[in-house]
């Protein structure tokens, strides 16, 4: 995220009572949730596939990928289109808040991961006023899904 004293710009959103940090740059776009074409043989979190402005995306949803229970899908319920690896994908998530500015100061690693803990997505926790950000790394968390996606994207 910062490097030294230079700001860093997260999105956060929440998932459940989770608030969640992403790195400003790998956002494209804010949409709401809308049908999807599911694929055969996809794991539950892969929601399916859209086709956004003639390019074919994976739409993930993040609570099922974190091992969250399932929620159902609200009018606040928001895709955000990120470029992952050279790849677009849609994560679903709760809500978007806002965007944050963070200097190093308010990031510190996370927590050590154990066998049945693993959290090697994130890059630190945030601290901003009275709420904690998990940063995520979008390349760690969405490896299989961007490995996957190297199908032709033209529509």
């Amino acid at each position: 995220m910062a490097q030294q004293n230079e700001p860093a710009e997260v999105l956060a959103f929440r998932l459940g009572a989770e608030e969640f940090g992403i790195d400003i740059l790998a956002v494209r776009e804010l949409r709401g949730y809308s049908a999807v074409t599911r694929l055969a043989n996809a794991p539950a979190y892969l929601k399916g596939v859209v086709n956004l402005r003639g390019l074919i995306i994976p739409i993930v949803d993040l609570r099922l990928k974190l091992g969250m229970s399932d929620a159902s899908y609200t009018d606040f319920t928001v895709v955000i289109v990120l470029a992952v690896q050279g790849q677009q994908v849609g994560v679903v998530v709760d809500s978007v808040s806002d965007v944050v500015s963070l200097n190093a100061e308010q990031i510190k690693p996370p927590p050590p991961s154990g066998p049945n803990f693993r959290h090697d997505y994130l890059t630190g926790i945030a601290t901003v006023d009275e709420r904690l950000l998990q940063l995520a790394d979008l390349s760690t968390l969405l490896a299989d899904v961007t490995a996957s996606a190297q199908l032709p994207l033209a529509a």
